[in-house]
């Protein structure tokens, strides 16, 4: 049988898998319960068995592999029991760091990535704003040079690890130009004075995720602290917007499958009017459907990996994937709920969580209706092209 993934590849699925049920699944109900999770000792965990940082260069302590191994990681992740701990550890390994591995100096990536890597500091992204969420052109965050520094003021908002991260990939305006112009991607120790954990959302779903917003007064930053060249933080950010798009679409494939085959076995051990729920023909029908739907999303997702592999141009494949796992999620969480009835609807057990957790996926990362945009530029379909 044909398989995208090597022996290699399989043996490190498994460590993965135990991991993910040995360290995250037992706490799940704690963290979820507490609001937080505890992403200092988790990571480090993570690090000492070298899943962090897979694709960097082996000088700072990254795995120098393929791709395919980050697709072997996410997926494993995103069998976990809730959605909140995979999506704080994929903002760690592959939206907060990657521009930093790939454009930020050797001093920058031996000061924040190697010990990213290692699990020895937390990362976050600094992007969305109170009024600049999907739309990144607008934000207003902005770091001014004064002699060798940045003077930073401004606020970031939808902060995944904000509560806990020890640096902040931040993007800022760092000059006078509109738009998309005059933006620049900065690293921002959370130790440096200036900078506020304004308060924590509680929001509806992925609860054992701290989300926070930020706020910057006169923060002060090394110029030197900019990754790449001034300007360009925009070019950089969308780049890096490939690979966080990925990683949830490639997260959220695993926990489709997932929730489809806990409700099989659900219909299956449940009895209405004297024969198991899935014998009804709806019923089975409808979780076949599902899994079709599950099975098409994986094959784009292992396409965008490919492209990747090739160093090729990914945004509108993985925007067409980003757009369909977000839409099939939620199509998942509907139907499997409706499936499981009053069990479906109560706390205690993980179908309503994932109902919750699931519905972000439309949200974060770029909205739907911006996926569709990325998708209608590429295909030159625009009104009035």
């Amino acid at each position: 049988m044909f398989s995208y993934f090597t022996a290699e590849h399989e043996a490190f699925r498994r460590v993965v898998r135990r991991f993910v049920e040995t360290e995250i699944n037992p706490h799940v109900e704690e963290w979820e319960a507490a609001r937080i999770w505890p992403a200092r000792d988790v990571l480090k965990k993570m690090g000492n068995l070298g899943l962090l940082g897979l694709n960097y260069p082996e000088e700072y302590g990254g795995g120098g592999v393929d791709y395919w191994y980050s697709a072997v990681l996410l997926e494993e992740l995103g069998r976990a029991d809730c959605a909140a701990v995979p999506m704080g550890i994929a903002v760690h390994t592959d939206m907060a760091t990657p521009a930093l591995a790939e454009f930020g100096s050797d001093e920058l990536k031996r000061r924040f990535l190697a010990p990213a890597i290692a699990g020895d500091q937390v990362a976050a992204i600094g992007v969305s704003e109170p009024d600049a969420g999907s739309d990144v052109a607008s934000i207003r965050t902005r770091a001014v040079a004064d002699g060798d520094d940045y003077v930073i003021n401004g606020s970031k908002m939808w902060i995944t690890n904000g509560t806990q991260a020890d640096f902040v990939t931040l993007l800022a305006r760092t000059s006078g130009e509109r738009g998309f112009r005059g933006m620049s991607l900065i690293v921002v120790p959370t130790d440096t004075p200036g900078f506020h954990v304004s308060r924590k959302l509680e929001k509806l779903g992925n609860h054992a995720s701290d989300t926070a917003i930020l706020t910057f007064e006169d923060m002060r930053v090394p110029q030197a602290n900019r990754i790449g060249e001034e300007g360009l933080g925009f070019m950089l950010q969308m780049k890096q917007f490939q690979r966080e798009r990925l990683a949830g679409s490639l997260m959220s494939t695993a926990g489709m499958e997932k929730i489809i085959r806990m409700t099989i076995a659900y219909c299956r051990e449940r009895h209405t009017f004297g024969r198991p729920l899935i014998d009804n023909q709806v019923i089975h029908f409808r979780l076949c459907e599902l899994l079709t739907e599950v099975e098409a999303l994986r094959q784009l997702n292992y396409h965008c990996v490919r492209l990747i592999v090739a160093g090729e141009d990914v945004t509108k494949e993985v925007s067409m994937a980003k757009l369909k796992a977000g839409r099939l999620a939620r199509e998942v969480a509907d139907s499997c709920l409706q499936f499981h009835g009053g069990m479906g609807y109560v706390e205690e057990y993980p179908m309503a969580r994932y109902f919750r957790d699931a519905r972000l996926l439309s949200i974060g990362g770029g909205a739907d209706e911006i996926m569709l945009g990325i998708i209608a530029k590429y295909e030159n379909i625009l009104p009035g092209r």
